[in-house]
Formats: structure tokens, C-alpha cells, sequence
């Protein structure tokens, strides 16, 4: 199994709010255009792909230019920051080491980890509030796409749920064959992201083969509440 995989079994994935010098996370960053903003839907689906692609990416193993940065987040204590940008500020932020997915209309690009107080100025001076997106009906689940199910009881902005579906595709991976794996990297990792009836919810995390992302709670929602779900039936 890939080595960041193995690491990533088990683990129990937050979002934290600890002194910024010592933190490290991946920065996510959302396009969202003033006038033709993504619908939702896309964002998190492009969110979900774009943190597991940087996690299998090769610059990530052994010998590669990410791997020293990505095991040191891997290691410790997971976390994503979401922030958005449009016009000239997605552009720059295009030259900093990460990757760019595209869904439909959305573009998120995630970026190796880092320190949080040694982020470059190209990512600091981008807000990360502002990223609401109404809500919309998504259409049929794409051929090769891994579904991520999303807590109906619980809101959260698009910047804050596209942190959680990351955090779930990274722990879907280890779960996935190796030949699973490539097919889905053909695909470039894609994603569904759905939201269930709350009966379905229900039923589905009491199931002890599905996997739970539960946030720290220091933003948006409580410590220990389950935002999105992942099983592979």
C-alpha cells in the first residue's frame, strides 16, 4: 500500500483552530467569480478530488519533491483551510505547488501542506469567509465516482464542507484496492457528493463499516458532530 495511505488508516480527521505557527494544513482555495460563481455541488465534488490528488500525487512519495511536507501533515494533527479567490488572485495562487481540479463549472486547486504562520502571501491575503453557495439538485453520479454523503441535519458554508469531503476521500482511499485506485485516479479522483433523507443518514453511520468525519468544532458547527460519511458497499 502507497505510504501516505497507510498512514491515513485510522485516523481521526478535524478541523483545528491551534496557534497558527505551529499548525500545519492544506490550503484549499475555491474559485468563486463575482459574476458566474460555481454551483455547490461542483465545489465540493472538485474539493473532495483535489485533497486525495495531492495526497497520491508522485511528487508525494518517497524520493518526491512533496513527500517531507505531506508525511510532517499526515503525521500530526489533519487539517484544511478553505479559502476563495477570484480574477488575478486565482491566477497567482496557479504557480504554488498543489493541484487543480475541475467540476463542471468549479475549479478548487489544494496545495501541499505547510505551516500555517509560513503561508506565502499569495494564499494569506485570500479571505477565507465569503465562500456561501446556494444549494442545488446535482445530477446522476458519474461513472467512477466515489460517493461522499453529507450530514442533512447540519449546515455549513461551502468552504467549510469542502474541507469535510476532503477530509472523507482521503479516508476512503485506504479502503480502495489498488486496482480501484487506478481506475479512479483515470478519473482524476472524482467525486459525488450527495446528502441523504435523515432516515438514510441514520441508517448509514450506524452501519460499522462506514466511516465518519467528525469535526473539532471550532468553527461553524459542535466538537464531535458528523459532517460526511463514506462506505464502500
Amino acid at each position: 500500500m502507497n505510504e501516505i495511505l497507510k498512514m491515513l488508516v485510522d485516523r481521526h480527521y478535524t478541523t483545528d483552530e491551534e496557534d497558527p505557527a505551529a499548525v500545519r494544513a492544506m490550503p484549499m482555495v475555491l474559485r468563486i467569480e463575482r459574476t458566474s460563481p460555481p454551483c455547490r455541488t461542483d465545489v465540493l465534488e472538485a474539493s473532495a478530488a483535489a485533497a486525495i490528488a495531492v495526497c497520491l500525487d508522485p511528487r508525494s512519495e518517497p524520493g518526491g519533491e512533496w513527500h517531507d511536507e505531506v508525511v510532517a501533515w499526515v503525521r500530526g494533527r489533519i487539517r484544511k483551510v478553505s479559502r476563495r479567490a477570484r480574477g488575478a488572485h486565482w491566477e497567482a495562487v496557479q504557480a504554488l505547488p498543489g493541484v487543480t481540479i475541475t467540476v463542471g463549472g468549479a475549479q478548487v486547486r489544494a496545495f501541499v501542506p505547510g505551516r500555517v504562520g509560513d503561508l506565502p502571501k499569495e494564499l494569506s491575503r485570500l479571505q477565507i469567509s465569503g465562500s456561501e453557495l446556494p444549494t442545488d439538485e446535482p445530477g446522476e453520479i458519474p461513472p467512477g465516482a466515489q460517493v461522499l454523503w453529507l450530514n442533512p441535519r447540519v449546515e455549513m458554508t461551502a468552504g467549510k464542507a469542502a474541507a469535510q469531503v476532503g477530509h472523507a476521500s482521503m479516508l476512503l482511499a485506504p479502503t480502495l484496492t489498488e486496482d480501484e485506485l487506478e481506475e479512479w485516479a483515470a478519473v482524476e479522483y472524482r467525486c459525488a457528493v450527495r446528502t441523504p433523507s435523515p432516515a438514510d443518514w441514520d441508517a448509514l453511520v450506524a452501519r460499522p463499516d462506514t466511516v465518519v468525519v467528525r469535526d473539532a468544532g471550532y468553527t461553524e458547527v459542535d466538537p464531535g458532530t458528523p459532517t460526511v460519511a463514506v462506505f464502500r458497499g
